[in-house]
């Protein structure tokens, strides 16, 4: 059965306007990258939605965990920015959902060229598959459990909470 990657934006998929200065969305970079990185897992990718997550609400944390229960891939990653990462992983682990869910994101839009976005989907797809159900967090190369995990906004790094 393929893996279900749910899009929810963050700086995954930022573009940059060389003339404003700005960030903004347009399309995800999902394929590009998993071309990129030569990945020969079967998934299935869906945008659910293009925002950073400090704009996210609770309603859209809801809709990604309607999308989690409802889907029949039982292995999930969600490209997720990495401000509220921790608190959707929270709202996920709530609902108990029988799956293998895996939330990674990046510090540095795709579109730089220095992404570590791909490093972090490579990560996300070797956890999705080894792990067993629960809700985790892959960041960094590493994997944290839902409940133990923080975004270090010094370091720019994730790291666990005990």
């Amino acid at each position: 059965m393929p893996i279900r990657i749910f899009v929810t934006g963050g700086t995954f998929d930022k573009e940059y306007n060389e003339i404003t200065g700005e960030l903004f969305f347009k399309d995800t970079h999902m394929s590009e990258i998993l071309k990129l990185g030569r990945s020969r897992v079967d998934v299935t990718i869906r945008t659910l939605m293009m925002i950073d997550s400090l704009e996210m609400t609770d309603e859209d944390r809801m809709m990604i965990a309607q999308h989690c229960e409802r889907t029949e891939e039982d292995r999930i990653i969600i490209t997720h920015g990495t401000d509220t990462m921790a608190a959707t992983a929270h709202v996920l682990a709530g609902k108990k959902i029988s799956k293998t869910i895996v939330l990674t994101g990046a510090m540095i839009p795709y579109k730089f060229g220095s992404s570590d976005g791909l490093f972090n989907l490579g990560s996300a797809l070797a956890f999705v598959q080894s792990l067993p159900h629960g809700v985790y967090v892959a960041m960094n190369g590493r994997y944290f459990h839902w409940d133990n995990v923080r975004k270090n906004r010094k370091t720019g790094e994730f790291e666990e909470l005990n």
